[in-house]
């Protein structure tokens, strides 16, 4: 990429921004300064949704935007830095854990409940590949595409698929990526849900499964705020959180061949050590 991050960050803040350091990123190339990120991209059209998004959506959730645009083929994104990082969730205590949790459910519901305006709904209807899951039949595809591997794992896939929902809703706004590295917190505060890119009409579970399966040791802690929350039937949350993991996990190791060995032992976790079943307290 030939395009200056500080170039700009200078134009959208009227300043120098002072250094930026280049952060880890596994969609963007990602420059941090001090209150500002600038964000490049020239392979995809995903950072284009979110600064589509942004600007629409409810006050607060994420990180003002200062400035977009495209120079060359590069899409570009600049945005106001907020306090805080990604909340490390194997090395939060569990009282901390909940009171994240409770605040990025509070945030999530929000976003739920948000009723964008005309100027964002294309966006959030558009058709594109997501990888989630839409539906039982389409678990199904994907399961009966897999190659190479284990049949107890295929017969775990079909098992989940059985129980699987029969069709997904496209009802509500979702982030449909909010894992916790979405996530920022100053202490136990959360500031802001980032990145954007996925988001799209779906269902509320699109997002629960996400928050909760990736909140490492308090897993079952974090799927109990949501059941409460929600006043979703935990055998209910567990179901869909099931069937979105196997979908995730099937669509990935038939579209993306170099996480082949990564999303084989997340299957095997899946399957074999059963979390969803075990997850709940209750």
């Amino acid at each position: 990429m030939t395009v200056d991050p500080r170039s700009i960050a200078a134009a959208a803040l009227g300043r120098d921004p002072g250094p930026l350091t280049k952060a880890d990123s596994l969609s963007n190339q990602v420059y941090l300064g001090a209150d500002v990120v600038v964000k490049l991209n020239d392979r995809h059209t995903r950072l284009s949704r979110e600064v589509a998004l942004t600007p629409y959506l409810p006050a607060g959730i994420t990180a003002p935007l200062l400035a977009s645009g495209q120079q060359d083929d590069i899409h570009y994104a600049c945005y106001r830095r907020l306090p805080g990082k990604p909340p490390r969730m194997d090395d939060v205590d569990a009282r901390t854990a909940r009171t994240l949790a409770a605040q990025a459910i509070d945030t999530l519901e929000r976003l739920h409940d948000w009723a964008p305006p005309a100027e964002a709904r294309p966006t959030l209807r558009e058709d594109f590949d997501h990888g989630g899951f839409t539906g039982q039949d389409a678990l199904q595809q994907e399961i009966d595409r897999l190659k190479d591997v284990p049949q107890h794992l295929i017969d775990g896939l079909r098992a989940i698929a059985e129980d699987a929902p029969e069709q997904a809703k496209t009802t509500v706004p979702v982030h449909a990526d909010c894992f916790w590295d979405n996530w920022l917190a100053d202490g136990d505060t959360v500031t802001a849900l980032l990145d954007f890119e996925w988001a799209r009409f779906g269902e509320p579970m699109d997002d629960w499964f996400f928050l909760i399966r990736f909140s490492g040791p308090h897993l079952a802690d974090v799927l109990d705020l949501v059941a409460e929350a929600t006043s979703t039937p935990k055998d209910v949350l567990r179901t869909a959180c099931a069937a979105r993991e196997a979908h995730f996990l099937a669509y990935d190791l038939n579209h993306e061949p170099d996480l082949t060995a990564q999303r084989l032992l997340g299957l095997e976790e899946l399957i074999a050590d059963s979390h969803w079943r075990r997850s709940s307290k209750a």
